[in-house]
């Protein structure tokens, strides 16, 4: 799964990046200097997987991870092709999801592209720039349609009441998520707006609470997510060893540093489950899956082979290891599952995959 990080320039958004990923993308005092996108591979912070460590005592322990994808800066007008407007419309159709970086912070040596800080109006200049590029795209799309419907090609009606529900919504000035379709039912349109969006308010030390509070109320009436992390801090926690990285942010009063909580909203956002594997001599690991998948599909992100010949998976829940402590005493007491081909998976399950290929 990959989330693409978006922004005006000189939101902080590649610094951020920086400093949550140490990948090095450009960030300078000026637009455009992301042109090609980095890419940065952040683990899910999860308890279950340091207590399963703890427990079995493997020379290894793996986490889930989400990966961001910081795409060069927006700017007003790049539905038209402004600024690298083609380039950053091109990346963006590649993620799975979107963060919007915003900018709270007010610093004189950094100008804002639009003037003065305003993090709501950054956001609709952003979706309007969305919502132009989708309906260019939905306009070629009726067209292609208006030749199947003649060619009476399979699922061509379906396709056109679909794109004219998103046309109407994105005139109205919406995205076309609200249209309320599946992924899969309008994944051929390669639309823009219709992918999940999380934000993230990138602040100084003391922010403006005025500004911070506008926005707070602005996502909120969304019913969307907001993470608030200050790139300043980041960049030095970022730094720290872990037992120090672990008294710093005690002393911020916060449990996770921003990297965590970009992951974490990105879990939530992507509707995703975590499943463990354990017990082996190796490693304990946490592996992401989407909800509602089912054993074979699990089996299949640990290996393709695991999948097309999955046989059955041997389960248990992560409760039950916690209070028996080891899978002897599970087996006693009949806690260890065996699960076919329709079995929906858990979050929390911990599970070992038979195969034959």
């Amino acid at each position: 799964m990959e989330i693409g990080i978006v922004g005006l320039p000189n939101v902080g958004k590649s610094t951020l990046f920086n400093a949550l990923t140490r990948a090095g993308a450009a960030s300078s005092n000026y637009p455009f200097t992301t042109i090609d996108p980095n890419v940065g591979v952040v683990p899910v912070p999860d308890k279950r997987l340091d207590a399963l460590f703890e427990l079995f005592k493997p020379p290894k322990k793996v986490a889930s991870y989400i990966k961001f994808v910081d795409i060069a800066g927006l700017m007003k007008g790049a539905s038209k092709g402004e600024g690298l407007g083609n380039k950053f419309l091109a990346n963006i159709r590649e993620v799975d999801a979107i963060v919007q970086v915003v900018r709270v912070f007010k610093d004189p040596d950094v100008v804002h592209v639009l003037g003065d800080v305003d993090p709501v109006r950054d956001i609709e200049v952003i979706e309007t720039e969305l919502m132009l590029a989708d309906m260019e795209t939905v306009d070629k799309a009726i067209e292609k349609n208006g030749r199947d419907l003649k060619a009476r090609t399979k699922d061509a009606e379906e396709k056109k009441v679909r794109l004219e529900t998103i046309k109407k919504l994105l005139s109205e000035g919406k995205p076309a998520r609200e249209a309320g379709y599946a992924l899969e039912e309008v994944r051929d349109f390669n639309l823009l707006t219709v992918k999940p969006v999380f934000f993230v308010a990138n602040t100084s030390e003391q922010p403006d609470q005025a500004v911070l509070g506008k926005l707070r109320d602005f996502i909120k009436a969304r019913g969307s997510i907001l993470v608030e992390i200050s790139a300043k801090i980041e960049s030095e926690i970022i730094e720290l060893p872990d037992e120090e990285k672990a008294i710093f942010l005690k002393d911020l009063g916060e449990d996770y540093t921003g990297l965590e909580k970009m992951a974490l909203a990105g879990y939530k956002l992507l509707d995703l489950i975590s499943f463990f594997t354990a017990g082996s001599e190796d490693e304990v690991r946490a592996w992401s899956l989407k909800r509602g998948l089912k054993a074979p599909q699990a089996a299949g992100r640990i290996h393709t082979d695991f999948e097309k010949g999955f046989i059955r998976a041997d389960i248990y829940s992560f409760d039950d290891i916690m209070k028996y402590k080891s899978e002897k005493a599970l087996k006693e007491k009949g806690l260890i599952r065996s699960e076919g081909k329709e079995y929906v998976m858990k979050d929390g399950d911990i599970c070992f995959f038979k195969f034959n290929v």
